[in-house]
């Protein structure tokens, strides 16, 4: 139950934060507090209004902005798991790749840049770029 709360809640601060309307907002707060300066006489005091109001909005901002991109990796990684799950010849074993490890993820990328080095030697070649990924013993190199 927090769970579902605070996704609700970071979605909809995150959302309003990121409007025009909440940086004028802040940068109105940032020229009020610049203006009333000599009414402070420049002031420790008044200094540490704005060092600590920032302070805290930016500590907390970092957990807003770190869960929104949590969830909306996530649900992105969903849908692409998606896509190459429904098209056909598209290769299963990259589904949930960014749970593997980095050494197998190292060779699944070369593998993929091999095959787009072969599609631009192609291109230049005047051959088409468009292929099945399947793997075949000429993509086997190492």
């Amino acid at each position: 139950m927090t769970s579902k709360w605070f996704s609700q809640f970071s979605s909809y601060l995150s959302t309003m934060t990121g409007r025009p309307a909440a940086f004028v907002l802040a940068a109105a707060l940032v020229l009020i507090w610049a203006i009333t300066g000599p009414f402070f006489h420049y002031s420790d005091t008044w200094q540490l209004v704005i060092n600590t109001s920032t302070t805290i909005v930016t500590f907390l901002m970092v957990f807003l902005i770190q869960n929104t991109q949590n969830r909306d990796s996530a649900a992105m990684q969903i849908k692409l798991d998606e896509l190459i799950r429904a098209i056909e010849g598209a290769h299963n074993a990259l589904l949930d790749l960014e749970e593997l490890e980095e050494k197998d993820l190292n060779r699944f990328r070369k593998h993929y840049q091999k095959l787009a080095d072969e599609a631009r030697a192609a291109l230049r070649a005047g051959g088409s770029d468009t292929d099945s990924p399947f793997v075949d013993s000429r993509n086997e190199g190492g």
